[in-house]
């Protein structure tokens, strides 16, 4: 009999730990089933995108100071992006009014659209988009899965001149994806919220597929993945120019990595640093163990990309990739339309616990740059339609890539970044800033700092007036090569608001009057003129001073179609200058004269020319 008891026992012992080890497997998995909480009654009564950003705390950093405006202050918060609607959200992207001098040092869950990095400056506010998570699709698509319809922001950093007393808030917070409409956020202590619902007049283009159109910018972006296997992928990425003033000479593209990838092989382009001991020491060491990582071409988090030259483009190893290995020259439309685009190809391994053929994430924060060429901001990847090929088997069919994303980059132009192009109106080719600060002083003229065209510029434009006369008029541009390397394929753009009309011709270059481009006039080398050499030491280096290399042309207008043209009052000179894309400074003082131009430009050409000499 108490046999038969102990036998009892033991069997409701069993029972209630297999219970209890059940209840822990469905109750401690991965989070995805534990429920969030409650949601407040603003966010159950949106019926659209609910947004909030809740501060969270702060402390005080170092230094230490008694200036309240200047002390630094560590903070934390956190934003919250909702799908409480109808509609699925595609890479959604929101705005966060910082207001307190913030420079932020994480967005986890987030990247800065502008493509900067952390830290970063935000204290006039800040774009965001999603980092992985992209699109929040509906709670009724998924049962009401909170985490395919919530996205969550956790931000660190640094703000300024925020008493003890006072909570740091943003100005305003919103959703800046289109068709939707956002009311003035409330704003309660420590709290923000707001409720943005579709747009009932906004009209939304029509698209059979499930992914985001393409969209237009300066400069794209393809990232193309074309093979994919468990652990790795290859993957074709296309650069093309679609602004008519945009360019890239000897281009360098650089991203970031986000889940541990390394570059295996390349071919159409080649990183700067062959490197593989982030692998070797890394993550990819310890799951790749029997891999030779002296065959993996880069490891790096950022690698730096270049382009090939143009004799590696039928090299069976490197080469042979459409529109490959060009030496990194990227054309505008308007002068080769066959030169726009640039492309290589990368096999790129995955790491856990991406081990899948369908686990497929492109890099992110995408940075481009040339030698001389304009400054472009890109933005985030964002999934589009998989790109079309042509059948590598020659027949009359089309190849679909598995996965395609779209990076749009658009040309800015920072204050403060140092002009690397400089526009004069007098052509003197020798160093003149000490000379014309001198010259300012004595006239009490502001000298600007920076100086808007130092000695040391790469390139500088001159445009000098020949001659004016009842029914035209002539100037002379002048391109100086101060750089140590050469310009193939070289354009300048010239933009004169009031001349433009009566352009006639340019008798050295090849002109093109572009009315619908804000009045440009786009002027490119000749056959066997298009190529504007480095500078160069003089006859007698020990003497003499170097020698840039020269490329001029006169130009002629006529003024039937300006008849109210004052050319020597300043209608005559450009109000805007670009070489190669890049926008040259100008200066703030035109060599006006209420005379004939000619006379007066040549008589302070031969005084300065003069003066330097002697001095």
């Amino acid at each position: 009999m108490k046999r038969a008891w102990w036998v009892v026992i033991t069997l409701m012992f069993a029972l209630f730990g297999f219970a209890f080890s059940l209840t822990r497997a469905q109750d401690n998995g991965d989070g995805g089933d534990q429920q969030p909480a409650a949601p407040t009654p603003a966010q159950q009564d949106c019926d659209g995108i609910y947004m909030s950003y809740d501060f969270e705390s702060r402390r005080k950093i170092y230094p230490f100071l008694k200036n309240a405006e200047k002390q630094a202050w560590a903070f934390k918060s956190t934003a919250h992006i909702v799908n409480t609607g109808t509609y699925e959200l595609k890479a959604w992207k929101i705005y966060i009014g910082f207001q307190h001098k913030e420079i932020l040092v994480g967005a986890t869950g987030s990247v800065l659209m502008n493509g900067d990095d952390f830290p970063a400056d935000v204290g006039n506010g800040t774009y965001l988009s999603g980092s992985g998570q992209t699109d929040l699709k509906t709670s009724i698509s998924t049962a009401g899965d909170y985490t395919q319809i919530q996205a969550k922001i956790q931000f660190s950093g640094t703000m300024f001149g925020v008493k003890p007393s006072g909570v740091p808030m943003p100005k305003t917070i919103r959703l800046v994806n289109d068709g939707y409409k956002c009311p003035s956020p409330t704003n309660r202590k420590g709290s923000m919220y707001v409720c943005c619902v579709r747009n009932p007049k906004f009209k939304a283009n029509v698209t059979k597929t499930k992914f985001l159109p393409r969209q237009k910018g300066d400069l794209t972006i393809a990232y193309d993945v074309i093979q994919a296997y468990e652990n790795n992928y290859l993957a074709q990425v296309t650069m093309e120019n679609c602004s008519p003033l945009g360019r890239l000479d000897h281009w360098n593209l650089t991203w970031e990595w986000m889940r541990g990838e390394f570059i295996y092989n390349m071919k159409g382009a080649y990183p700067h640093t062959i490197d593989y001991l982030n692998c070797i020491y890394g993550d990819a060491g310890k799951y790749y163990q029997q891999m030779d990582f002296s065959k993996v071409l880069n490891c790096e988090k950022k690698p730096v990309i270049g382009d090939l030259p143009r004799e590696k483009a039928n090299d069976t190893q490197v080469g042979k990739i459409p529109n490959c290995c060009r030496n990194g020259s990227i054309l505008p439309p308007i002068m080769d339309h066959s030169k726009t685009k640039s492309a290589f190809q990368m096999q790129v391994f995955k790491l856990p616990p991406d081990l899948n053929r369908t686990a497929l994430y492109p890099p992110e924060r995408f940075k481009v740059d040339g030698v001389l060429n304009p400054e472009y901001k890109c933005g985030q990847p964002i999934r589009v339609d998989p790109a079309q090929f042509p059948d590598p088997s020659g027949l009359q069919a089309t190849s679909l890539a598995i996965a395609s994303w779209q990076i749009v980059c658009n040309i800015t132009r920072a204050k403060t970044r140092k002009p690397k192009c400089c526009f004069r109106s007098l052509l003197i080719t020798m160093s003149l800033t000490k000379k014309a600060i001198a010259w300012a002083s004595i006239k009490h003229h502001h000298v600007p700092k920076p100086l808007p065209c130092g000695d040391h510029c790469s390139v500088s434009v001159n445009w000098h007036l020949l001659s004016d006369y009842k029914d035209g008029w002539t100037a002379r541009i002048t391109l100086f090569n101060w750089d140590k390397a050469n310009f193939e394929d070289w354009f300048t753009a010239v933009q004169l608001k009031k001349a433009t009309a009566g352009y006639e011709k340019a008798y050295s270059f090849n002109g093109t009057k572009i009315p619908k481009l804000d009045n440009i006039i786009f002027l490119q080398g000749l056959k066997g003129l298009n190529f504007l050499v480095a500078q160069r030491n003089g006859t007698k280096p020990e003497k003499d001073p170097k020698v840039p290399g020269k490329q001029q042309s006169v130009i002629s207008f006529k003024k039937k179609h300006t008849p109210d043209i004052e050319v020597a009052k300043g209608d005559g000179f450009p109000t805007r200058v670009f070489f190669n894309g890049e926008e040259c400074s100008l200066p703030t003082q035109l060599p006006l004269s209420h005379g004939n131009c000619r006379h007066v430009n040549f008589v302070v050409a031969i005084f300065l020319s003069l003066l330097s000499f002697v001095m």
